[in-house]
């Protein structure tokens, strides 16, 4: 191919003028761990990632593009959940995580199962949803209470995940351990394959409902939920305050015509006091955009939930501090 100096010179003049292609739409990539690919932090972290981007080269966000913040390339990473995330964000390894409420306040403050070992760098963005907490039985089976999984297979949830966290410190007010059970860490899609093969009696896991593997459960081998008493909401609630009276509604699942009360805690957007205050209120800011409205309202059932009025839903009492950057946008949005 014959070189062509007039053509060389003219782009060569345009990159002055304009500035390189490099240096204008330098991307810059922002890693938002999740959960498991069957769950429901994998498709809201998605959706969130696909909200708050707007790749070097694409179209604005008036003109059809999208309405992220400029040259940010957002990744939803499958992760083993909230415990990994937490600390991956503090450590520098992810940008981002998405986390239950009350792992989050225990690692941020060095409490319980992380005494000595606070995770000081932790902020949040914004609480999401509500996570119930599915107690998933074979078909046709029940429960009176906890107690009842002494010596049963149980999926008690993979290790690194807040569910594993939580339902060991539920299962232990019903004097249920590991010593007592035979217990599992699977994530969902494993307990739910485990549980269509006859090899678990019973499993927890923590998501917005509806839960994708469980779909798939209750309309092929069948499943059956447990519906937690009043009483025993309430003993939850004092053990783990993050914990609070919840429900999946009948029907959400094939089989299920009936409610299932159970206790569910906030899912949090959590990342480190070292991200800007620029950047994290461009995110913040992309995030409650009309544009991400209109992604998590078509996605997974739990977008809808997650609103900018609810954002700030049980932040102060939790203890653990805004970023500056969501700080400054709630400020300015009037929620603060």
């Amino acid at each position: 191919m014959k070189f062509n100096s007039k053509l060389a010179i003219a782009v060569f003049a345009g990159i002055l003028a304009t500035g390189s292609v490099a240096e204008a739409q330098a991307p810059q990539f922002f890693r938002i761990g999740t959960g498991s690919a069957g769950g429901t932090y994998f498709p809201i972290g998605g959706t969130i990632a696909n909200g708050i981007s707007a790749p070097p080269g694409s179209r604005p966000c008036d003109k059809g593009g999208q309405c992220g913040v400029p040259g940010l390339i957002a990744i939803a990473q499958s992760t083993t959940a909230s415990v990994f995330n937490n600390a991956a964000v503090q450590n520098g390894e992810l940008e981002a995580g998405m986390a239950a409420a009350d792992v989050t306040r225990s690692m941020y403050l060095g409490e319980g199962k992380f005494e000595g070992k606070p995770h000081a760098k932790l902020r949040i963005v914004a609480n999401l949803y509500p996570e119930d907490l599915h107690l998933v039985l074979p078909k046709g089976k029940t429960i009176n209470d906890l107690s009842d999984l002494k010596e049963k297979r149980v999926g008690i949830a993979q290790a690194g995940s807040g569910t594993q966290v939580a339902v060991l410190q539920m299962l232990e007010a019903w004097g249920v351990t590991r010593d007592n059970i035979d217990e599992a860490e699977l994530n969902n899609s494993q307990s739910a394959e485990r549980m269509a093969d006859g090899q678990l009696d019973a499993y927890f896991y923590a998501a917005g409902w509806p839960v994708a593997a469980m779909v798939q459960l209750s309309s092929t081998k069948g499943m059956n939920l447990h519906s937690f008493s009043e009483a025993d909401l309430k003993k939850i609630n004092d053990i783990i305050p993050a914990y609070i009276p919840s429900k999946i509604p009948g029907g959400v699942y094939e089989g299920i015509p009936n409610d299932s009360m159970t206790p569910a805690v906030s899912a949090l957007l959590v990342v480190s006091s070292d991200q800007s205050e620029e950047l994290i209120y461009g995110i913040t800011k992309a995030l409650w955009n009309k544009n991400t409205r209109t992604l998590l309202d078509n996605g997974h059932a739990k977008g809808k939930q997650i609103t900018q009025e609810t954002a700030l839903d049980g932040i102060e009492a939790l203890g653990v501090p805004l970023h500056p950057g969501a700080e400054k946008f709630y400020k300015e949005a009037g929620l603060l």
